[in-house]
């Protein structure tokens, strides 16, 4: 039985997730109605919650493996987490400045004091907060030990985020997915929207399993060599005695 390469399984993800972007482009935009009281900007909504729920998604996976990582103190949990909190960082800038551009004809203003809008850009300076900490000091472990606790903490910003819309006024929509109490949708928009969050994890997934490769390349060439090992740029090679001359 033969095993499916990484780069095998990297090009069917990117098909799969190219598919799926293509499908969500053409429901978001010849299928699913206009709506009735915002127009085309909430068709910003198909690639401006997407980016939100796989930022949510990064971010609970990095707490998972951060909580791996200190509980087995294996690189490879932290690896997961690094790659994870980049895109997570990525998508949270994604979804803000979407969410920018969509409340200027909407609301009339690119920013407002929001609970929503001011938690989520908490939640980006905690991540970002959390890439930063790795590089202090020489250590690698000491790093990854202190960025897995900044992302355990982290996280509990998450669902403040979500559910900002709940808890308390604001002027943003109330959540599309995963609310207690969801607002209604036309099946062609919840088709739109759901295909987009497909094409999104998929490449998110994608995304992560090629920064994997880079970062484990980058943790390898920067271990020190085993005991005997020869030195780096030290072709290593049989040992030759050469008899001391008499005089």
């Amino acid at each position: 039985m033969t095993t499916r390469s990484p780069r095998s399984a990297d090009r069917l993800l990117a098909v799969a997730a190219a598919l799926a972007a293509l499908a969500a482009g053409v429901l978001a935009v010849a299928v699913a109605p206009t709506d009735a009281v915002q127009g085309q900007p909430q068709r910003l909504m198909y690639v401006h919650v997407p980016a939100a729920w796989l930022a949510y998604l990064c971010f609970a996976g990095v707490l998972v493996t951060s909580i791996a990582y200190l509980v087995r103190r294996d690189l490879r949990w932290d690896r997961v987490a690094q790659a994870a909190a980049e895109l997570g960082v990525g998508m949270t800038a994604l979804a803000i400045a979407l969410g920018s551009v969509w409340g200027r004809p909407v609301w009339g203003v690119w920013w407002v004091w929001d609970p929503r809008l001011v938690t989520t850009a908490v939640l980006l300076l905690v991540y970002l907060g959390y890439l930063s900490v790795r590089g202090l000091g020489d250590d690698r472990a000491a790093g990854a030990r202190r960025a897995a606790a900044v992302g355990i903490i982290g996280f509990a910003n998450v669902p403040v985020v979500h559910f900002s819309v709940v808890w308390w006024r604001t002027l943003h929509q109330p959540a599309s997915v995963l609310s207690p109490d969801p607002a209604p949708m036309d099946p062609r928009m919840a088709a739109a929207l759901g295909v987009a969050v497909l094409a999104f994890t998929l490449a998110g997934a994608l995304v992560v399993r090629r920064r994997l490769r880079v970062l484990a390349v980058a943790d390898t060439a920067a271990a020190p060599p085993a005991e005997g090992d020869a030195p780096a740029g030290v072709a290593a090679g049989p040992l030759v005695v050469v008899p001391r001359s008499r005089s």
